[in-house]
């Protein structure tokens, strides 16, 4: 009781004017706003300050979706001066609420417009907090409860944790282009390897010299240089089928997920602002139990309407970012859910039709097996550059033709040498070089010609020999004939 009458006694003696605003270097400006009720007879504004604390009446919010927000002139922070022409200086919230409410159909409203820079705001308290609840958004409330920690009601945010499965997503989606790109490579690096061998096929019949082989290698090579063409159309029809894939993994995706982030980091801001200003109302009524002045409050209280005004902005700012990311998301998961059956169904069929083609292709008429001549003659095509033939070759071809070689067709080891010749007389050869010059035979070699049988026998130590005797009369007599 004493401390209402020492505060009304203040006021009466006029306390408040010598008490000069602090604008914490903001800027004001005059206007005023003609706002039309709803049916509520409401305008959609909550009002602080006032009697008898500060010296002042200010917005604190605008609701979403109201006379005064759709209006859009009155924002948070902004001071009422006059209600339907009557002044508000010195009188309480509540009575201004009753000034707003006993008008019918339309409220004229004068306000001092706070100029305030949002960036002013954002102090290194305001990104402390920020940071506090960016850990808070993974904890359980038992958890957050345990470290003292306060969780707000929007940390269970479900977009938020949508972002866990965009990334599984984003994944899937990877895994899959990556495959799906090694597939049509490894047809690409095939159709090439076919369209060579029919290349090769189609050399061959250019040169093979027997018209049905001719035609047949012709026939198989012109199928291969089709297989690569169809294979080539089988490709470019599915490359669009990856371009979209594509978009919708390296444009899509990160797009979503980046607005997702902005969202998140809108939010966090957002809390924190709203985490401020509860504790600047719990700093207010702490001094009012204590029957103390504060500072701020008896100057304006500048600080905390840029603190409303500043929370008022990344509201906005949050609710636009989930407005987007609500969009994106539901596009993203219709997309996602529409057009991966329809990609992988035209995947499928182009592989399908590409197989199909195939075997019509290689379904014609047999054209093996053929008869090829496989002579020597088969082969041997024109060149430019002149064959020599190797020994071993005519080697071969002796052996292959069967020619007899006689003992007296062999080469000498020694070319040197000169070579015997069976037709040489006895006298011929006893006219042979001795072996060594310098030895001196120890006897002399008897004369066989002018022996006759009996000596000549003799001579062989065969006279006594009587099983061999006429066999050796018989090799004589054959000899001399």
């Amino acid at each position: 009781m004493y401390a209402y009458y020492y505060e009304s006694s203040l006021y009466d003696l006029g306390y408040w004017s010598m008490m000069k605003e602090d604008r914490l270097g903001m800027t004001v400006t005059s206007g005023s706003v003609i706002i039309k009720k709803d049916a509520n007879n409401l305008i959609g504004i909550s009002i602080g300050g006032g009697a008898p604390l500060c010296p002042c009446l200010y917005i604190v919010q605008i609701f979403d979706n109201t006379a005064a927000s759709k209006d859009g002139t009155l924002q948070s922070g902004d001071e009422l001066v006059a209600v339907n022409g009557q002044a508000v200086k010195g009188k309480t919230k509540v009575e201004v609420a009753k000034m707003i409410q006993a008008a019918k159909d339309e409220v004229v409203i004068n306000y001092n417009k706070l100029h305030a820079d949002p960036r002013q705001g954002k102090s290194l308290d305001i990104v402390l907090k920020k940071v506090k609840h960016r850990l808070v958004e993974n904890m359980s409330s038992s958890t957050a409860d345990a470290l003292g920690l306060s969780r707000a009601i929007l940390c269970n945010d479900t977009l938020v944790k949508k972002l866990q499965e965009l990334q599984d997503t984003e994944l899937m989606y990877r895994g899959l282009v990556d495959h799906c790109k090694r597939v049509l490579q490894a047809h690409v690096d095939l159709h090439q390897a076919v369209k060579a061998m029919g290349d090769v096929f189609s050399a061959l019949a250019v040169r093979e010299p027997q018209p049905r082989a001719s035609e047949a290698f012709r026939l198989f090579g012109e199928q291969h240089r089709n297989m690569e063409k169809i294979g080539s159309e089988i490709v470019k029809k599915i490359k669009p089928v990856l371009a979209d894939m594509g978009t919708y993994l390296y444009k899509a995706i990160p797009d979503t997920r980046l607005t997702v982030k902005k969202y998140a980091d809108a939010k966090f801001e957002y809390l924190a602002y709203c985490l401020k200003v509860k504790e600047m109302d719990d700093e207010e009524c702490g001094y009012a139990a204590l029957q103390e002045p504060l500072y701020r409050v008896e100057t304006g209280n500048y600080e905390y309407r840029l603190i409303l005004r500043c929370r008022q902005v990344a509201r906005e700012r949050f609710a636009k970012l989930r407005a987007d990311v609500l969009v994106k998301m539901e596009l993203l998961d219709n997309k996602h859910v529409q057009s991966l059956g329809g990609h992988l169904a035209k995947l499928i069929k182009g592989l399908a039709e590409l197989h199909t083609k195939t075997l019509e292709l290689l379904a014609g008429p047999p054209l093996f097996p053929v008869e090829v001549d496989l002579s020597n003659s088969a082969f041997q095509y024109k060149s430019t550059t002149p064959v020599v033939p190797a020994d071993t070759e005519d080697e071969e071809q002796e052996i292959e033709n069967g020619i007899e070689m006689r003992e007296n067709q062999i080469a000498p080891l020694i070319e040197d040498l000169p070579s015997p010749s069976i037709e040489c007389s006895i006298e011929d050869a006893t006219e042979v070089q001795p072996l060594i010059p310098d030895l001196e035979p120890t006897h002399n070699e008897p004369d066989y010609s002018a022996m006759d049988n009996m000596t000549l026998l003799s001579t062989l130590n065969l006279q006594d020999n009587n099983t061999n005797f006429k066999d050796s009369l018989n090799l004589i007599s054959d000899l001399n004939n």
